[in-house]
């Protein structure tokens, strides 16, 4: 009796079996939230790198096209993107290096002062006692606790050499993870400005199937408030600095230039601009040159009023039709939920929220245009593949 090769003789197989759509639409839906899932997982380290980079080619996106248009056609799109991402390196990279400079020049006497507080005591500088309310307790306290080499020896016996140097290690794996999030964010804008029409083309054919139109107008929404942010932070904050500069070196404040640079740092950051030109107004106070110190301290306040008062809820509110109350909310909000990062996703998300919010609640305008019938729109593959070919 010859037997079958295969196996023994059974049932034959009737194929797969019949499952519904709905079933399939369920188990395609929980695999596509696994993937998606999982792949955050993998990302959430760089989070912070990816939304620096989408910030800094949305603000850069206007320069981007400008410098297309005058390098050669051909190599436009491999250049600009380039040289774009290689003067955000040097923005960032230049200050951080001589800052570096200056502080390994400057370590060598911070050490030295501590040895000597630690074996002679610290004497209280002759301007403490004189200012204002808290001088005079300020320095009676400085006599009782650091003027003493014991109570200085008690302050700063801390600072150990071993200390120093374990702490010095800590903070060169800090800086060295913070490069290397710096340096993924600069490859992650050369590709965005590289492939960002072909990017921002499938990113809107999947709002359009997903969400439809609306979609589309909160990303609008979204873009204006990132462009608005950069530009009434940023240019209005660095623009303020730069007047204090002018104002430090007429009042002949020492190291204007530096304090107008830290003064426009500060007031990207709402309310810490004050903060800077207040301290030189005391500095100056001390100093002797009260008049200095007076226009100092006005001077600040008005620009700052100005700029904060009219010019930024202007060029932020405006360019996304946010309420100045939004555009302070998103700033504050996102500075304390996302760092520093969050001056600029801040307010693209309440502008979001208000976009979603005036969708839903405001009544689409009923005109004769309307009641007209509508033209097909073109098939929503069609732009994301004319995109990538341009």
């Amino acid at each position: 009796m010859q037997r079958d090769p295969i196996g023994p003789a059974g049932p034959p197989y009737a194929g797969p079996p019949e499952v519904s759509p709905q079933s399939q639409q369920i188990a395609r839906l929980v695999l596509a939230l696994a993937v998606i899932g999982a792949g955050l997982w993998v990302l959430h380290n760089f989070f912070a790198a990816l939304a620096w980079a989408t910030v800094f080619a949305i603000a850069l996106w206007p320069l981007y096209l400008r410098l297309i248009r005058a390098l050669p056609a051909r190599a436009g799109h491999e250049i600009a993107p380039a040289l774009l991402t290689l003067a955000i390196a040097l923005v960032f990279i230049v200050p951080a290096v001589l800052l570096g400079i200056a502080v390994a020049h400057e370590a060598h006497f911070v050490v030295q002062f501590i040895g000597d507080a630690r074996n002679e005591g610290v004497p209280v500088p002759d301007w403490l006692p004189h200012l204002p309310f808290l001088g005079p307790a300020i320095a009676d306290w400085w006599r009782d606790n650091l003027t003493d080499p014991e109570g200085a020896q008690a302050l700063f016996g801390r600072f150990r050499p071993s200390e120093l140097a374990h702490s010095a290690r800590q903070y060169g794996r800090e800086i060295a993870h913070r490069l290397a999030i710096f340096g993924f964010t600069l490859l992650t804008v050369f590709f965005l400005f590289r492939d960002g029409t072909w990017l921002a083309a499938q990113v809107g054919d999947l709002s359009d199937r997903l969400i439809g139109q609306r979609g589309e107008t909160v990303a609008q929404h979204m873009i204006a408030a990132v462009h608005g942010t950069v530009t009434g932070l940023v240019l209005v904050g660095l623009a303020e600095g730069f007047l204090m500069g002018i104002v430090y070196f007429a009042v002949g404040m020492p190291y204007a230039a530096s304090l107008g640079a830290i003064t426009g740092v500060a007031a990207i950051i709402p309310f810490a601009a004050p903060v800077v030109y207040c301290l030189c107004g005391l500095y100056l106070f001390v100093a002797g040159k009260t008049a200095g110190a007076i226009v100092v301290v006005v001077t600040g306040s008005i620009i700052v009023f100005v700029a904060d008062h009219f010019v930024r809820p202007f060029l932020i509110g405006g360019a996304a039709r946010l309420p100045f109350l939004w555009v302070l909310l998103g700033i504050l909000g996102g500075l304390e939920t996302f760092g520093f990062l969050g001056l600029f996703l801040g307010p693209a998300l309440m502008a979001a929220l208000i976009a979603l919010w005036r969708e839903w609640t405001e009544p689409p305008p009923v005109t004769t245009e309307t009641t007209r019938a509508v033209p097909a729109r073109r098939p929503v593959a069609g732009r994301a593949s004319t995109a990538r070919r341009t």
